[in-house]
């Protein structure tokens, strides 16, 4: 054995890779998602006779490891007209999923730094919690020259959700952001 300093795989084999994929209940669509390569990938994969070798290897260890975490990843089913993805550059903090209408607020955390969470330490907040969120990610609404500013972003009036569809929610000197989907 040529000095190894780590406890990993040369290689894995096609079975390995159904296997893993299998435990997970995912289909090979779901799981070149998950990995980060294409479905034709992952299909040449499990019918290769030959060695896989590469950081598929490692990756592979690490998710039979702790299955459970990998599963906690998949995004959860929305079922409200908006859902909101509090992010912090590219990393997905909290998914709001809120019904306007009925005023209901579901927060999914991504991330256990409850800094880094829309809602804090909250893990069940109420509409008038996400109106104050929301308003938190705008400029006041008392600003100095607001109506400029709102005639800058094409908006009739002042209302922070529209104006974080105009601005992500992006304040000066802060790398938080919100992408809405409807």
């Amino acid at each position: 054995m040529d000095n190894k300093i780590f406890i990993t795989p040369d290689y894995i084999t096609a079975d390995d890779l159904k296997r893993i994929r299998k435990l997970l209940n995912m289909t090979q669509k779901e799981f070149a998602m998950l990995i980060g390569c294409s479905k034709p990938t992952v299909e040449r994969w499990e019918r290769s006779s030959e060695q896989i070798r590469g950081p598929i290897c490692l990756l592979l260890k690490l998710i039979e490891q702790d299955v459970q975490s990998v599963l906690k990843l998949r995004v959860p089913k929305k079922d409200t007209p908006i859902r909101l993805w509090y992010m912090y550059n590219q990393m997905v903090c909290t998914i709001i999923d809120v019904n306007e209408i009925k005023r209901e607020v579901r927060i999914y955390n991504c991330t256990d730094n409850v800094m880094f969470r829309a809602f804090g330490v909250t893990e069940k907040p109420d509409f008038e919690m996400y109106t104050e969120f929301l308003e938190s990610r705008c400029f006041p609404e008392g600003r100095d020259k607001m109506k400029l500013v709102l005639k800058d972003l094409d908006l009739p009036f002042y209302d922070p959700f529209m104006i974080i569809e105009k601005t992500e929610g992006r304040m000066a000197e802060d790398d938080f952001w919100i992408r809405i989907e409807r």
